[in-house]
């Protein structure tokens, strides 16, 4: 999600610089994972925590969940998938391990929910029940910490609007980018 339009200046993080007017660095990539074991591509970046660069970084923007839920359990038998992203109160789990050793980095983080379909069949429409469990989970670990904060991008999209998503309904348009980055810009804003 991240990711997503980059090539023309229309990602997420480009909305964030724009609104913020402070400099942006996006180590997102395109099918990248929380969970990934194989070393070479995972230090390429297909690993998410390999993503994150050494800096005195004010702010780290994330979200992940989507490639390990879609790739890890195929829509079937989620649970043992989840549970191992994030447990249910929140606190333990890959996400959490993670998201802890940003934050003893010094860092503030913004955890990025997903975006839901717009209503029409999409590739992901079934996945809509598990990303809310995954949502709520991550509420629970944000509540835990004052430096972490979780947006939810679970109600951006308006019933029957597909302009926030690309063709594949799955990922953002440039418009759903900048929408998605606009609510985190928000939130960096308020709490500057």
């Amino acid at each position: 999600m991240m990711a997503f339009n980059r090539g023309s200046g229309a990602a997420v993080s480009d909305a964030i610089e724009d609104q913020l007017g402070e400099e942006v660095v996006d180590r997102s990539v395109s099918g990248a994972r929380i969970n990934y074991a194989l070393p070479v591509s995972g230090a390429a970046g297909l690993s998410i925590p390999k993503q994150v660069i050494d800096g005195p970084w004010e702010w780290v923007v994330m979200n992940g969940y989507g490639n390990d839920i879609l790739f890890g359990c195929g829509c079937r038998a989620c649970d043992r998938q989840v549970d191992r992203l994030i447990s249910a109160d929140g606190l333990s789990g890959s996400i959490p391990e993670f998201v802890a050793s940003l934050r003893a980095r010094g860092a503030k983080v913004i955890y990025s929910g997903y975006l839901r379909t717009p209503g029409v069949q999409a590739p992901v429409e079934s996945c809509g029940i598990v990303g809310d469990e995954l949502d709520r989970r991550l509420a629970l670990m944000a509540a835990a910490d004052d430096g972490i904060t979780f947006v939810a991008m679970s109600d951006l999209v308006p019933y029957g609007d597909r302009s926030y998503h690309g063709l594949d309904l799955v990922h953002p348009s440039p418009k759903g980018s900048q929408a998605i980055g606009a609510r985190i810009a928000e939130i960096i804003a308020a709490n500057d």
